[in-house]
């Protein structure tokens, strides 16, 4: 391990350290390219792919028919139903923020009213309302991923707001922590953390540098369309496939001290 301070912030399996975790589309639409799946069995194709070059969990935002993103049971429920009816066996994990559903009240509505569970659901801790968000998840037997931005002018109020949850279930609870930059002193903090997984991920131009961080200092990473639409040689990526083998290949390259950059075969 590096010295960036993650490194008492383990944990075994799927959830654990090592993960890497496809975000298949996010807030992507129509017009950012081929590259974004749109439908459900889009959606579903684009995670088998991904899943068969390396990546060990899928991140997906249901949407409504015109796009817009939904936590309703309607929305949720059909397309979890259409991914692992499609072979996806990997856990799958849908974002319950604003983005979704803008009232807290409301959020906790949906997520009490599904009837089809996804694996994890990602909790921004920038919003209003996060513990309660996770609490209600966790007691409906949803794993949370405690998303929690760090640089780039967000304060540490969020981060606070993790470390001062009484989490009723923390061996079910993961830090994901979106960096606006790959700067070490930006993790160094989480020293401090419970003993909790980490997951490091960036957008757009800080994508591929903080994946190389999360490699250097042994927590998860994320990738995805959701994230970034070029590979790390700046080439637009084609899908999300093509996504996941570049970052395992920079994993692979950095165990071996000979990362290319690139997407090979797999």
């Amino acid at each position: 391990m590096s010295g960036t301070g993650v490194s008492g912030a383990g944990g075994g399996g799927r959830a654990g350290a090592r993960v890497l975790q496809v975000a298949l589309n996010g807030s992507r639409d129509a017009a950012d390219g081929a590259a974004v799946p749109l439908s459900p069995g889009d959606l579903a194709r684009s995670a088998l792919e991904a899943v068969a070059a390396g990546a060990g969990e899928v991140l997906v935002h249901p949407r409504t028919p015109c796009g817009r993103e939904s936590l309703s049971p309607r929305v949720v429920g059909p397309l979890l139903e259409e991914m692992r009816g499609a072979g996806v066996r990997v856990p799958l994990t849908v974002p319950a923020g604003v983005a979704a559903e803008p009232d807290p009240a409301g959020r906790l509505e949906r997520v009490r009213s599904w009837t089809v569970l996804p694996d994890r659901a990602a909790v921004p801790f920038a919003e209003p309302g996060a513990r309660e968000l996770a609490a209600a998840l966790l007691e409906r037997g949803v794993a949370v991923d405690a998303v929690v931005p760090l640089g780039g002018g967000a304060g540490p109020e969020p981060l606070a707001r993790f470390l001062e949850w009484a989490a009723p279930e923390p061996a079910r609870v993961r830090l994901v922590a979106e960096l606006a930059e790959a700067d070490p002193a930006l993790v160094a903090g989480l020293r401090w953390l419970p003993p909790v997984p980490v997951v490091l991920y960036g957008r757009e131009d800080a994508a591929w540098p903080v994946l190389r961080l999360a490699v250097r200092c042994g927590a998860g990473a994320r990738i995805g369309v959701a994230q970034v639409l070029r590979l790390p040689d700046g080439r637009p990526a084609r899908s999300n496939a093509e996504l996941v083998a570049a970052a395992l290949d920079l994993r692979d390259g950095a165990a071996t001290g000979t990362a290319t950059g690139t997407a090979g075969s797999r």
